[in-house]
């Protein structure tokens, strides 16, 4: 199969083939600017698993392969309920990196499909979710840089952070480097980024759903920097007199300008979001770690196991049925 990129025809690995020894293609998913993603039968596990690798016109290039290199082992080494969980990374016959396959949809899928606005109490459980897997981040060393709402899977009310293939330990950036939409100011100058940018980008995310909305829109960075220097987002609650006061605010200050006025950690903003979804006025900053915090519900994903040796049959019949199983984040 071969897929029209760039003016380019670049070819895909076929279903029934194997992309690294042990791993079964049953479908190419998606291909961005450097990388391929594949749904994959694992023979050793006996289960599908998402298998990232670099382009064919990109196989060689160091920094591509650095970068999904180091992706494979920071998902690898973190440890957390609401980060995307890597198996492995191979090297033959090029970098794949091996990861669990989720079921639930992306937050992009969510807000493409839907015309309704998330409620605020969910909304504000999943800030909480997806704050907490920053937080663990920061406390590693590393910032994310991209989030996003096609990076942040939601499935029964879990969400899970996906995508690390731009993070980095806080310091300065290229310009630009993330997505448009969702960089924080000094992100998208190239100025040093603290985990204040990753504040931003979830604020963002956060307001998106709220409102159904960008809080600001641009088709480029320069046209961008201009409506956030000349232009307030409205708040939540002008587009829903539901949400919490406290929350709608908590909100805004995650997308203020100047990095220090916003919440300067995942850890604040967080609580500010657990004060929303109480009802109450956010805390002011300090270092004590919250006693009641909301735990969020645990969910048990069944996976499909498949005992003994398959046959070629048996690959043929997985990718025949692809099309009503596969995840709706794999869609995407």
């Amino acid at each position: 199969m071969t897929l029209m990129t760039e003016g380019a025809l670049l070819p895909t690995v076929c279903a029934g083939d194997e992309l690294a020894p042990g791993y079964t293609v049953i479908e190419h998913v998606s291909r961005n600017q450097a990388l391929d993603v594949y749904d994959v039968w694992d023979d050793g596990r006996y289960c599908r698993c998402v298998a990232k690798t670099l382009r064919p016109d990109r196989l060689g290039e160091k920094r591509a392969t650095a970068r999904l290199r180091l992706e494979g082992e920071l998902l690898a080494r973190f440890a957390h309920p609401h980060l995307v969980r890597a198996y492995e990374t191979l090297e033959t016959p090029q970098t794949v990196v091996v990861l669990e396959t989720l079921s639930g949809e992306t937050l992009a899928a969510h807000i493409e499909q839907r015309a309704s606005r998330m409620p605020a109490a969910e909304l504000a459980l999943l800030g909480l979710q997806v704050g907490s897997a920053v937080r663990y981040m920061h406390g590693q060393g590393y910032l994310h840089i991209d989030l996003k709402p096609s990076n942040i899977i939601l499935d029964l009310g879990v969400a899970k952070v996906l995508d690390l293939s731009l993070a980095r330990p806080p310091g300065p950036l290229r310009p630009g480097v993330g997505t448009r939409c969702y960089l924080a100011p000094e992100q998208a100058r190239g100025e040093e980024a603290t985990p204040a940018a990753d504040v931003y980008a979830l604020g963002v995310v956060i307001y998106q759903l709220l409102t159904g909305r960008l809080p600001w829109e641009g088709s480029t960075l320069a046209e961008l920097a201009i409506r956030r220097e000349n232009e307030r987002p409205l708040p939540p609650t002008s587009y829903d007199p539901d949400v919490p006061e406290t929350l709608s605010q908590a909100v805004l200050r995650s997308l203020e300008g100047d990095a220090g006025a916003r919440y300067s950690s995942a850890r604040e903003l967080s609580k500010a979001l657990q004060a929303g979804l109480a009802g109450h006025e956010p805390p002011a900053p300090s270092d004590e770690m919250p006693t009641n915090m909301m735990s969020p519900r645990l969910v048990i994903a069944s996976v499909l196991i498949t005992a003994g040796s398959e046959s070629s049959s048996m690959v043929g019949m997985r990718v025949s049925m692809r099309r009503r199983t596969m995840p709706t984040w794999l869609r995407w």
